[in-house]
Order: structure tokens, then sequence, then C-alpha cells
């Protein structure tokens, strides 16, 4: 389903078959990695699913789909610049492929925007980092699986880093007056998040 997509994608934009098909292999070869445990295909997804929900009040379709595909191509636990390669490998491949430039600034903005997931001025860009954290809102038991998921991606350091760390990430969701900047992902998500982020800073403790 997932390379359907894709596919079907970036037929808008090439009629070279075999470069469309070289860069599905790219991103699926990147996503199935044996140390991606949650931003792997089934993330890709996630989202997309999410964004189905609210597809009648995104601008540019189009550029919200690349930001799918390309937002985690990149993927260290232990960098700290993943979004910025994502971004550029990204736009990249859009070059490639004879996108136009206002998709491809809009996708290399929604990426980069994974970092922080603050308010943008940008309606897009916010639907996109909601649908991004839309998992922070599922029922205790998903979320678990998810912060699971996350440890095992970062199993490289042990608690004593680890556990400060996640703290740190908690905090700085829970630190926001909206974790969800959009109406749609806000009054469906938000409560139960700050529930579920607030559980598991406890146990962390």
């Amino acid at each position: 389903m997932l390379k359907g997509i894709f596919i079907e994608l970036c037929r808008r934009y090439t009629n070279q078959l075999s470069l469309t098909e070289d860069l599905w292999n790219e991103i699926e070869i990147s996503y199935n990695h044996q140390q991606r445990f949650y931003h792997n295909l089934d993330h890709l997804q996630h989202l997309i699913n999410s964004l189905k929900d609210v597809r009648d009040q995104i601008k540019n379709w189009d550029a919200l789909l690349f930001s799918v595909f390309y937002h985690d191509v990149v993927y260290n636990p232990i960098k700290n610049n993943n979004e910025e390669q994502s971004a550029l490998l990204a736009v990249k491949r859009l070059k490639e492929m004879g996108v136009d430039d206002e998709i491809m600034n809009e996708c290399r903005e929604q990426i980069l925007a994974t970092k922080s997931h603050l308010l943008s001025f940008n309606a897009d860009v916010n639907i996109f980092t909601d649908a991004d954290l839309a998992i922070l809102g599922s029922d205790w038991e998903t979320y678990c699986s998810y912060t699971g998921k996350i440890r095992q991606e970062y199993k490289v350091y042990p608690d004593i880093i680890y556990k400060p760390g996640r703290r740190k990430v908690l905090q700085h969701f829970l630190s926001m007056e909206k974790i969800y900047k959009t109406d749609h992902f806000f009054e469906k998500l938000e409560k139960r998040a700050k529930e579920n982020l607030k559980k598991e800073l406890a146990l962390l403790s």
C-alpha cells in the first residue's frame, strides 16, 4: 500500500519508472533497518491514516506526502541532525524528479519542523507535526508499546543516560501550552496525550 502511494505520487512529477522504483527501494531499505523499532514503515502508514482524516484542510497534499516518506529517512539515535539530513536528502530526491520549488520548500519546512514541533504560521506544517505526534494521544497500551520501541532504538544508551534524556523530551512536550496545534488533533488527542506523558514521566522517576 505504501509503495503504491509513493509510486503514484512520484508519477505526477516524473515518467522515469526506474527512478521511482529506485527511490522507493531507498526509502524501504532505510525504514526497514534492523535498528528501527518505531521509526519504520508502520509509522509512515500511521501518519498517512491520521492525515486522511484532515485531508480537506490540507493545502498541498503532495508536499505533505513527500514529507511523510522522507521525514525520518535518515535516522540515527546517536545523532542530533537527523531532521536536517532527512530534509537535505528529500530536496535532493525531489529535484531528481523535477518537483517544483514550492513543494520542495514546503517539504523541507515540514521535515525540519519535526525537530521541535513548535507552532508554525504554516497550517500544513501544523497538521503534519500534529500527525507525527498522534501516537502520544493513543490508548495507554499502545502508548506503552510505542515507548518500548523507542527504548529499543536507543538501547545503545544505559538507563543512567537514557532516562534523563527521555524525561527532557517529555517535559518539553508538557511545557507546551498546546501539544497539538490544530483543532482536529487537539480535541481528539490533547487530554490523553498529556495524561500519557505524565504517567511515563512518573515511571521514569
